[in-house]
């Protein structure tokens, strides 16, 4: 069932917004190409899709995982299953009710989707992680066995070498930022509160070999707006943007902050530690939600370097075409990287007219200075490119870059893999399936992770 367009259709709900909210299992799936047979494990991408049909933001909608099942050169199975948050069993609450907002387990769990330590954790950055079996199927909230005691980011991030899941959490009262740390087990060893200027929306974060960098920026939680039921983050002229440098293991006591020019960042490519500077590659934006919290002017990659020897932070715009959500190889997380993916532009699978453009994927050589593009072709717009390694890569670009890609021609999807090395922009394997609206993040969880 999909939802019925009128002239009072919300903009987010148009294209390939239209929420989709029949729950589907297909096995019988046709595949172009040839799957490569070392892909075992599972794709997976979160996606808000409301089950009442209709939301009032795109970040607000009910959270639904879409998942294909690839195994020995085949797409086993599709999968799209709601996470079983309070929101699916009672429609009616009201996501900005105090007692609401303060229940730790009433999560959308819309945002993004990992594995970890053996489990599939579904994210939404204002409440507890929610816990997915290997079919999507929801398990349930989960607090780490008590110890997490607030909100949880919908962006950890899992270090290559140790295997930890290193995350913060954020909330609209004190402490306004918490930061995490999760064990390879999935244990939650370390929780720190930072003290910050106030509120703010912190979405995202970066981690290096020895520390984690914090994105204090003036996307700050408005109350006025909260009590007449708006989306309570609103941009703030006065408040400071800084960046907080801390060990990965530190406390308060050991952060650093530097000043930079304001901005916002939802979602950084990676970062590194290079000698006495660290280098941070992210997609920004001049500001948002300034006029409304459907103020978006076009994100472009960036990089700051931050020198702590001198105290100082150098900004340098990369590129002025526009580019979002930007994900590198998971083995170089934190680590320095050569290459980076962002999806071209943002999803015009929501314009108005989508067959009348085309999405695609920015591969970025960061020591090249160069880029090239994948063009999905007339109609076509893809999401997140999330990128799986080969069976025994001999470089850091060898493997594949997932993503859905809808059809506006035929008003379908797909799951395409395309060849990261090359970026040819013949898929190396599609798989058909009904269509999939637009969405967020997803990952690749190989079956090592969860079976």
């Amino acid at each position: 069932m999909s939802a019925v367009l009128d002239d009072t259709t919300p903009a987010h709900h148009r294209g390939n917004g239209r929420p989709v909210t029949e729950e589907q299992t297909l096995t019988d799936l046709k595949v172009r190409g040839a799957i490569p047979g070392e892909l075992d494990g599972r794709y997976v991408r979160a996606g808000a899709n409301p089950l009442s049909g209709t939301s009032s933001h795109p970040f607000l909608g009910d959270g639904m995982m879409h998942g294909v099942r690839l195994r020995d050169g085949k797409a086993q199975w599709y999968r799209n299953r709601y996470v079983q948050t309070p929101f699916i069993r009672n429609p009616a609450l009201n996501i900005f009710d105090p007692s609401v907002m303060m229940d730790m387990t009433a999560s959308k769990a819309n945002t993004h989707v990992i594995g970890h330590a053996g489990n599939i954790l579904a994210l939404e950055e204002g409440h507890f992680p929610y816990v997915l079996d290997g079919d999507l199927n929801t398990v349930g909230p989960t607090d780490f066995g008590g110890v997490l005691k607030g909100s949880f980011t919908a962006h950890p991030k899992i270090c290559p070498v140790t295997g930890e899941l290193l995350a913060f959490g954020y909330a609209a009262f004190p402490p306004y930022l918490r930061y995490l740390r999760v064990s390879a087990d999935g244990t939650l060893v370390q929780t720190e509160n930072i003290t910050v200027g106030g509120p703010t929306m912190m979405h995202d974060f970066n981690i290096t070999e020895h520390y984690v960098i914090f994105m204090d920026l003036p996307a700050v939680f408005n109350l006025q707006a909260a009590m007449k039921g708006e989306m309570p983050i609103k941009w703030d002229d006065a408040y400071p943007a800084r960046l907080g440098v801390m060990p990965r293991h530190g406390t308060d006591a050991d952060v650093v902050w530097y000043d930079i020019n304001p901005c916002y960042v939802f979602h950084p490519m990676n970062a590194y530690e290079d000698g006495d500077t660290i280098v941070l590659d992210v997609a920004r934006f001049p500001y948002i939600w300034r006029e409304s919290t459907m103020d978006f002017p076009d994100p472009v990659l960036w990089r700051w370097t931050i020198d702590t020897a001198a105290g100082t932070v150098r900004e340098q715009q990369v590129d002025d075409r526009p580019a979002e959500f930007p994900r590198v190889a998971d083995s170089v997380v934190g680590l320095r990287h050569r290459y980076g993916y962002m999806m071209r532009g943002l999803d015009a699978g929501l314009a108005s007219d989508p067959a009348s453009s085309s999405g695609g994927i920015r591969k970025y050589d960061r020591e090249a200075g160069t880029h090239q593009d994948i063009d999905f072709g007339p109609g076509r717009h893809g999401g997140e490119a999330v990128f799986a390694p080969s069976a025994d890569p001999k470089s850091e670009d060898d493997g594949y870059l997932m993503t859905y890609v809808y059809d506006a021609n035929t008003d379908s999807s797909q799951l395409v893999i395309m060849d990261a090395a090359s970026m040819d922009d013949e898929p190396v394997a599609a798989v058909d399936l009904p269509r999939v609206p637009s969405g967020f993040h997803g990952s690749w969880i190989p079956a090592s992770v969860v079976r």
